[in-house]
């Protein structure tokens, strides 16, 4: 015992001496990245001002003339130089600018200033900073240090709040204002979202050429037929063209169902989310036989055929009624055949996964509650339907064309057939 108590402080010693040893070693390479970094930032802002200044007094001897030549046609003299606040680095830094008077004695603006006003670098340097997570009363303190010897200060919380309600309310308004002539859709799908207390019903379209594009939103305080019905009325009125049948893609939510067959009527193809209804019924039946159902539904919903799934999911309706789960047999019973749309279109394996469910959009819902999960006091709708237009923005700047995007036309020739099919038949 004694020896192993000796082997055993030797090995602890061992390792406390190797990490002694790796903190000796990093701790001035550590220094040194930073001490490098400090001097590169240093480095860009002294260059960048050089140049500034370089700017400056090329366009104030372009407008006043070189200094200490008389010309007698001149407009404008040299009148020292005065600071200037520009934005470098997310902060405002004050430069010596050259100052220009008229004869008349009017101050006249140097072109540069008037570009470097009018396209401020900070409103994308706070929109950047805020969608990684950085809030108003912490902006300041996650910029690059500040310019050695230069004056220099950061934007308060109040000016960095109002520079993102400015950017955000254009960026939104044009983004929920654009018109959607053009876009060849062949997949509608709809899903709602609880942001600051309300609901907020978001759209998004997947084209025949397998990009997805959010189309708009609508904000309401449940997920009802009328606010659904407002939201795809919009975008009809803003140039959205459904030519023939659309394959509309939901949660299983009767509002949304309602308001997009009121909407499109028989053009409306319906896919229920296969996802949704197996965390319902799962909701329905004790736990102990919750994988059962759950890998019962799964085999229905991995089937061959419409006909080979619809036979085993009422076969589990008929095991959930036999055994007393008379709520879960209904909710299954419920909708049954709109979760098997996919199915009968006869569309291609990868097709049928990425349509069954509603994941696609979740996903961009997921985004917007990232977006949005730093605001802590929401001040009404305007502002919520800010920051889920802005996490619509977010998601739209990653998306891909979606998997079997080569495979789309075979949908656009099945949803054209299910309208044959239904034209026949009625």
């Amino acid at each position: 015992m004694k020896r192993k108590a000796e082997t055993g402080e030797a090995t602890q010693g061992g390792r406390g001496g190797i990490r002694s040893s790796l903190g000796q070693v990093l701790e001035p390479l550590v220094e040194g990245l930073v001490s490098t970094r400090q001097r590169l930032f240093d480095w860009i802002h002294v260059r960048g001002l050089q140049a500034l200044d370089a700017v400056f007094r090329e366009e104030a001897v372009a407008v006043a003339g070189p200094k200490g030549k008389h010309d007698p046609h001149r407009t404008h003299h040299h009148w020292g130089t005065a600071p200037r606040e520009l934005t470098l680095g997310g902060r405002r830094v004050s430069v010596p600018c050259p100052r220009v008077r008229s004869t008349d004695g009017q101050e006249a603006l140097l072109p540069s200033i008037t570009v470097f006003r009018d396209r401020d670098p900070l409103e994308a340097r706070v929109m950047e900073q805020l969608l990684l997570g950085v809030s108003t009363r912490g902006f300041d303190r996650s910029l690059g240090a500040p310019p050695t010897g230069v004056p220099s200060r950061g934007s308060s919380k109040s000016a960095v709040s109002r520079h993102f309600v400015t950017r955000t309310q254009r960026r939104v308004a044009a983004e929920l204002t654009r018109r959607l002539e053009g876009l060849d859709v062949v997949a509608l799908l709809v899903d709602g979202v609880q942001v600051g207390g309300e609901t907020v019903i978001v759209a998004m379209a997947v084209t025949a050429e397998g990009q997805k594009e959010p189309l708009g939103l609508s904000l309401g305080s449940t997920e009802n037929a009328v606010l659904c019905t407002k939201l795809v009325q919009d975008l009809l009125e803003r140039g959205l063209t459904i030519a023939g049948r659309v394959l509309c893609v939901i949660d299983g939510g009767k509002g949304i169902r309602k308001a997009l067959v009121d909407v499109f009527g028989d053009a409306a193809v319906i896919q229920r989310c296969q996802l949704h209804k197996v965390r319902n019924l799962e909701a329905l039946v004790p736990k102990a036989r919750q994988a059962y159902v759950r890998g019962l539904l799964r085999r229905a919903y991995g089937a061959k055929s419409a006909k080979a799934a619809r036979r085993q999911l009422q076969a589990l309706v008929g095991w959930l009624e036999h055994n007393g789960h008379v709520d879960a047999a209904a909710s299954l019973r419920e909708g049954l055949e709109e979760t098997l749309t996919v199915v009968k279109l006869g569309l291609p394996p990868g097709l049928v996964r990425f349509f069954a469910t509603t994941n696609c959009i979740e996903n961009l819902i997921a985004t917007v509650r990232q977006v949005t999960r730093n605001v802590k006091r929401w001040r009404g709708g305007a502002m919520i339907q800010r920051w889920v237009g802005l996490g619509l923005l977010e998601a739209r700047a990653g998306f891909r064309r979606i998997k079997g995007h080569r495979e789309l036309g075979q949908l656009a020739a099945a949803l054209r057939g299910a309208g044959d099919s239904a034209t026949r038949a009625a």
